[in-house]
């Protein structure tokens, strides 16, 4: 369960220097220098939510659903043309233990669940089905976003409302 890969840094990362993880250079690339995360990240979950939120009235756009794939944050920024996306991945890399662990638990639970609809989505062809559960899976991935949004500002505590969200993800699989 979890982001696909690993964390591993690409052999051009390298940032040895703290100045070269300063605040202002942080901050010139659309990266949080008190967190050490950026919200481009993000990105990747909200294309799939968006795409997710097409299907009721859009039942085609199941077929771009599908084939969306998770990423980790590394992975995420070797595949973007993020402006600072080797220092991303540095800062990330860097980043206070806790802030990190409780990001990626947000990341990892969000991940779960995409990839638990996408593969509920594709035992079935039942577009009723389909629509019910890019439905559900929106309710659940909402309230994700913004609570990590808030770890990446610096803002946020991980609350889990209705018991861990690895349970959405549990009972999608179980029906």
């Amino acid at each position: 369960m979890g982001q696909m890969m690993p964390a591993a840094s690409p052999a051009s990362t390298t940032f040895s220097s703290p100045a070269e993880l300063s605040e202002a250079a942080l901050a010139a690339a659309n990266i949080n220098p008190r967190t050490r995360l950026a919200t481009d990240y993000m990105n990747h979950f909200n294309e799939a939510i968006m795409l997710l939120e097409m299907i009721p009235a859009m039942p085609e756009c199941t077929d771009d659903f599908l084939i969306w794939e998770p990423l980790s944050y590394p992975e995420h920024f070797l595949q973007s043309n993020f402006k600072g996306r080797d220092l991303a991945i540095a800062a990330y890399e860097a980043a206070d233990p806790d802030i990190r662990s409780r990001f990626d638990k947000l990341c990892d639970a969000m991940t779960s669940i995409l990839t638990a609809i996408r593969k509920a989505m594709i035992d079935t062809e039942q577009t009723e089905i389909r629509i019910r559960l890019a439905e559900q899976a929106t309710g659940w991935l909402k309230p994700l976003v913004a609570q990590t949004g808030g770890i990446i500002n610096g803002t946020g505590e991980v609350r889990f409302e209705d018991g861990e969200p690895q349970s959405g993800a549990d009972l999608i699989m179980s029906t």
